[in-house]
């Protein structure tokens, strides 16, 4: 500052009176103004550099949790990828699950048989048969070695089994008897001869049994035919892959009329699951890239049938239900059940999967391990729902007991999701609970569809459990090479998992029907229906192994 007042003419403030033109005061003014304008500048410079820094601080804050978010999805990955794909615990692997310091302090007892349990009993071999084998004492220890006499063989027996199991090939010769007329009363019968045994593939030299192997090993043991083929060479039995290959394109028809009321089956009924798995069928299609099918798994209440298709758009179990279909449909929360027009229209209602649920608080747990004690918190929850299901399931439907724990479920269920809705409205929630709330919401109608219908499950596990089996066989022998073998993998499918729902035993099945269709002249019988396990005879249950039926016991009341 150039000038001060002390430059100001000498006078008293009373009587000092600055005139408008005086140049140091003009000079002030200026220097003021100019001041002035520093501070403001200043000020907007604060301001700016303010909201820089909160700038900042929230693109910190989002970037940090934009890390966590990929961390956590890198560990869920690797989880999916290098985790165990079953929920059951395993002693030394528990990467499906998340560990539970309350659990193990409740569990408080050893692994293994507990005090006063029964145990279990030795299987009963009775129904097989017997083949004795005499063990005869050698020469030198019949006679005494004191006196020398010899000992005398006694009509009793010191008696023991083993089991054993024989594999063996053979050549089974069939000699028909010829004979010659006595008379001359039909010049054309003068030689008879005594008819061939059927076969199922006409010229072919395979019996049933071969074909009935065949079919279990691929489709029941999910091994590729070569691995068969090589195993039976052990047994110096050698059967060219081409035969084997070409036989089987021939048995598929047979089983198409099976397959079909299979179908028509299964979508009889109130209730049934759904889930699909990939499948491989290596034909180029029209308007289709890559070899990429689906195979698509409905359980219903006495079938399981399996649908091969190279889509898996809503279409599918639309068109395999019928438009007119009606019930509860157990899913995961896949979008093309969502689709079905009879989801839409009312007629089909979704029932979600609890486990599914589940295993999105277990991610959450396992990906980001702050979160942990909250996924703990909500798995416990979801336990306690089992749990009473289960004990509800346990009475009569509208005996006290049933109503008590029914009524402790409906509590249990509003209670939940009472929280959900709370935790949800907390802005302070982290986006992986948040999210896995949200999608709690969205399908909450159709997770408590087992509230108020006992008969329907918590979870699809079942259907889950029947697309095990074919993904095996998929990565043993990739899927299928052609349309044909295609259909004989969804018909085999679906015959051998109904089978084991009658518990009948399916190579005894297969050799009976595989027999009827050789008597048919190597195509399906013109009546199926003996066949089908509904229609069979306490007798004929019996025979193929499987128990008479008993009288239901579902909770149904």
């Amino acid at each position: 500052m150039s000038a001060t007042l002390l430059d100001l003419p000498s006078k008293t403030p009373e009587t000092f009176v600055p005139c408008a033109s005086c140049p140091a005061l003009q000079r002030l003014e200026r220097e003021l103004a100019e001041l002035r304008r520093e501070v403001s500048e200043l000020r907007c410079d604060v301001g700016y550099w303010k909201s820089r820094h909160a700038d900042a601080v929230k693109r910190n804050e989002r970037l940090t949790e934009e890390l966590h978010q990929a961390q956590g999805q890198i560990r869920s990955l690797q989880g999916k990828l290098f985790g165990r794909k079953s929920e059951k615990s395993a002693r030394s692997d528990r990467s499906n699950d998340l560990f539970d310091p309350e659990e193990v302090a409740a569990a408080g007892k050893r692994r293994g048989a507990q005090p006063g349990h029964a145990g279990h009993d030795r299987r009963d071999y009775s129904h097989l048969p017997v083949e004795e084998e005499f063990v005869p004492l050698p020469e030198a220890s019949l006679a005494c070695p004191i006196c020398g006499k010899p000992a005398t063989m006694l009509s009793s027996t010191e008696d023991s089994e083993l089991l054993e199991i024989e594999v063996r090939a053979h050549r089974r010769r069939i000699r028909r008897r010829r004979y010659r007329a006595t008379c001359d009363c039909d010049p054309a019968r003068r030689m008879l001869i005594a008819p061939p045994p059927p076969k199922l593939i006409p010229k072919g030299n395979y019996g049933i049994s071969i074909w009935a192997h065949v079919l279990l090993d691929k489709y029941s043991s999910y091994r590729p035919t070569e691995r068969l083929l090589g195993q039976l060479r052990q047994y110096d039995l050698d059967l060219p892959a081409g035969t084997v290959n070409d036989g089987l394109r021939r048995i598929e028809p047979m089983f198409q009329p099976i397959y079909q009321a299979l179908l028509e089956r299964n979508r009889q009924g109130e209730f049934h699951q759904a889930d699909e798995t990939r499948w491989l069928v290596f034909v180029l299609l029209d308007g289709k890239k890559g070899h990429g099918w689906w195979l698509w798994v409905v359980l219903g209440a006495d079938t399981v049938i399996y649908l091969l298709s190279p889509s898996r758009g809503h279409e599918v179990p639309e068109t395999h239900f019928g438009p007119e279909a009606s019930g509860a449909l157990e899913v995961d929360r896949y979008s093309g059940y969502k689709a079905m027009a009879q989801v839409k229209s009312g007629l089909m209602v979704l029932a979600f999967c609890w486990a599914h649920v589940r295993r999105d608080f277990v991610a959450v747990g396992k990906s980001w391990p702050e979160l942990t004690p909250w996924a703990l918190s909500w798995l416990r929850r979801i336990r306690q729902l089992y749990q009473i299901n289960r004990e509800r399931l346990c009475h009569r439907r509208g005996s006290a007991q049933f109503q008590e724990q029914d009524a402790l479920l409906h509590r249990a269920v509003e209670m939940m999701r009472a929280l959900a809705a709370g935790e949800r409205s907390d802005p302070k929630l982290r986006q992986p609970c948040r999210k896995v709330l949200e999608s709690l919401e969205e399908h909450w109608s159709g997770l408590i569809q087992f509230v108020d219908d006992p008969r329907i499950p918590m979870d699809n596990n079942a259907s889950e459990r029947a697309g095990r089996g074919p993904a095996v066989a998929r990565k043993n022998f990739y899927g299928s090479g052609s349309l044909w073998s295609g259909r004989l993998a969804a018909a085999m499918f679906s015959l051998l998992a109904t089978l084991a729902h009658w518990k009948l035993n399916p190579r005894r099945w297969l050799t009976w029907y595989l027999k009827s269709c050789a008597a048919a002249g190597g195509k399906a019988p013109e009546d199926i229906q003996p066949f089908l396990p509904w229609n069979l005879s306490d007798e004929r249950r019996v025979a193929l192994g499987a128990p008479a039926p008993a009288p239901s016991t579902h909770n149904t009341s």
